[in-house]
């Protein structure tokens, strides 16, 4: 394929947005619950075009979903960490593996696939320090293809943000 239709690919896929899109997208990111009158209100639109736009935005993708962000500290997941994993083989096949399982452990709450010195970073949240070596120990270790894991415990949250808008 020329750099042309790479190109043209590329921008097709992209949704334009302007700047009532944008703003739109920062009063849902603040509040999920806002109400369509409400933005109209905010954006300087009727309820009708606010409502299309959300909902354009919704069936192309850029709003994925809603969701209710908890405090992990009031639902018994008090601890956090930060691991960073190797696989000992690096095919597709073993890569695919790896990600099927992690979908289905509920301790991971967020995986990267990342570059550098690891293959992955997950974000792993459990009740205490037990509960988290017994995930490590009894699931993340014994899954097939682990090469090597660090830990790292989190000590403190100092930004934590779900707005890219």
């Amino acid at each position: 394929m020329d750099k042309a239709s790479q190109k043209e690919v590329s921008t097709i896929d992209q949704p334009t947005l302007d700047n009532k899109d944008l703003a739109i997208l920062q009063l849902l990111q603040k509040n999920a619950r806002i109400t369509v009158k409400e933005i109209s209100d905010l954006v300087h639109l009727s309820t009708t075009p606010v409502h299309e736009r959300i909902r354009r935005m919704e069936a192309n993708g850029v709003i994925k979903q809603y969701a209710t962000l908890l405090d992990h500290t009031r639902v018994k997941k008090g601890l956090m960490v930060i691991c960073y994993v190797s696989l000992k083989e690096h095919s597709k096949t073993a890569g695919v593996k790896f990600i099927e399982t992690m979908q289905v452990l509920n301790e991971v709450i967020e995986c990267y696939s990342i570059s550098g010195e690891f293959d992955f970073m997950l974000k792993v949240v459990s009740e205490d320090m037990n509960a988290y070596y017994d995930f490590h120990v009894n699931k993340l270790s014994q899954i097939e293809n682990m090469g090597h894991v660090q830990s790292v415990f989190v000590m403190g949250i100092i930004k934590q943000t779900h707005q890219l808008v």
